[in-house]
């Protein structure tokens, strides 16, 4: 593929920061006589070792090298060894037919970042410039829409139900392009799909194995990339899991993010972004002139983590957490069954941590979730803040089972109740 075509000015105007450490100096760094780096003396550091204790009650020391390290810039996409544990995990997991690829042509890579918002944010840059046209499902996770605003692109929403992304209605809406105009990517084919294909947030539907393979056939005749946002990939509650896009992407337009947020630690700030070697090095040369690099320091501890546990222990970790959330998620629909069956309706999500309600008899529920329902001591989400247009009135509400006890569901449930009632009477 020809990757300039999608790249947005500013990306394809990008070049190496000089002075930044690069992954192949951070390998050699105990063999070299530095003078050229501004690396402060990590003999200054007032950090020297550290313990850390896990939930079993074992411990991961770290010494004072690998403190020297943890405190010490490293590479922008990484530290190496961290990003070859993950390329393994996404060989086995997702087993990527760009894997074997030549990086020009779209080879499978893979760059840390500071969360998988910041991953996303970066995308977005990478690819869009004002005007651009950009297909979405709609109600869509609030952080993407306000960073996407700004940049000044036609969203184009696509209808989706409780299992995404409707293929039927893609096509009908890419049909208005004229076949010649398709690999040209003047501004007025869309460029790209964004997409939470597992427990959207707010929505928490997922994307079958048939729509995937339907909605990448579409990517391929209409040639527009895939971006595949998938934080709760590890949080699905059925026995059957849907083929990532990744694992189906023979072309190489296919951009992963990952996030370790809802699995191991939310203030790790650690995700990472899998994709075609052109975008993610992009990617990685944005990062060079804004956060520089991810937390070293926080990657230390994530990758002697993960070390410590070995693959195995990793996805015997990802099962007892989602084992959790499923047994949260069974609570709320029962407390949500009893107190709001003949008020609202909504679906059993198979991933995710959201449950997506739509008030009967409402048409907007944003007064009421965010002043009835807080003096009332529940914090809910009105729908607005999901949807494109936002001032548009919206009777949905977004509730959370990740966090609250058995009996905050069954209170909240209870006033939420209560207020719908008071409402419609």
């Amino acid at each position: 593929m020809d990757y300039s075509h999608f790249l947005s000015k500013r990306s394809a105007a990008r070049q190496t920061n000089p002075l930044r450490l690069t992954k192949e100096l951070a390998k050699m760094m105990s063999s070299l006589i530095m003078l050229a780096g501004g690396m402060p003396n990590a003999d200054y550091f007032p950090i020297k070792t550290a313990s850390i204790t896990l939930i079993d009650g074992t411990t991961i020391e770290i010494g004072e090298e690998l403190m020297k390290i943890a405190l010490q810039y490293n590479a922008a996409e990484g530290i190496q060894e961290l990003v070859s544990w993950l390329e393994d995990l996404q060989m086995k997991i997702h087993d990527p037919p760009t894997a074997k690829y030549t990086p020009e042509n779209g080879q499978m890579k893979i760059s840390i970042t500071s969360g998988s918002q910041d991953g996303l944010n970066k995308i977005f840059d990478m690819l869009i410039n004002p005007g651009d046209n950009i297909l979405m499902d709609e109600p869509n996770y609030s952080a993407t829409l306000t960073g996407l605003r700004p940049l000044d692109c036609n969203i184009i929403v696509v209808p989706s139900d409780e299992h995404g992304i409707i293929p039927k209605a893609l096509k009908d809406i890419l049909s208005r392009w004229r076949p010649e105009n398709i690999h040209k990517l003047n501004g007025k084919t869309p460029k790209l799909l964004y997409t939470v294909p597992n427990g959207g947030n707010p929505s928490g539907s997922s994307l079958t194995a048939e729509r995937k393979k339907k909605i990448y056939q579409l990517a391929k005749e209409y040639n527009f990339l895939i971006v595949e946002d998938d934080p709760y990939y590890f949080l699905q509650y059925e026995k059957t899991i849907a083929p990532s896009f990744l694992s189906l992407d023979t072309d190489g337009r296919v951009i992963r993010c990952d996030s370790f947020s809802k699995t191991i630690s939310s203030g790790f700030r650690i995700g990472f972004v899998t994709g075609p070697a052109p975008l993610i090095d992009k990617i990685i040369l944005h990062t060079q002139v804004s956060t520089m690099q991810p937390s070293t320091f926080t990657q230390v501890i994530l990758l002697q983590l993960l070390k410590k546990w070995g693959q195995k222990g990793f996805l015997d970790h990802i099962d007892r957490v989602a084992t959790s959330y499923r047994k949260q998620r069974d609570l709320m629909l029962a407390a949500a069954d009893k107190w709001l069956k003949d008020l609202a309706e909504w679906y059993t999500p198979e991933a995710g941590l959201f449950l997506w309600i739509k008030i009967k008899g409402i048409s907007d529920t944003h007064e009421m979730i965010t002043k009835k329902a807080m003096e009332k001591g529940v914090v809910l989400l009105p729908g607005r803040g999901f949807m494109t247009d936002s001032s548009k009135p919206s009777p949905y509400i977004r509730a959370s089972f990740s966090f609250a006890s058995p009996d905050q569901m069954d209170q909240g449930f209870q006033k939420l109740a209560e207020l719908i009632r008071e409402e419609i009477e």
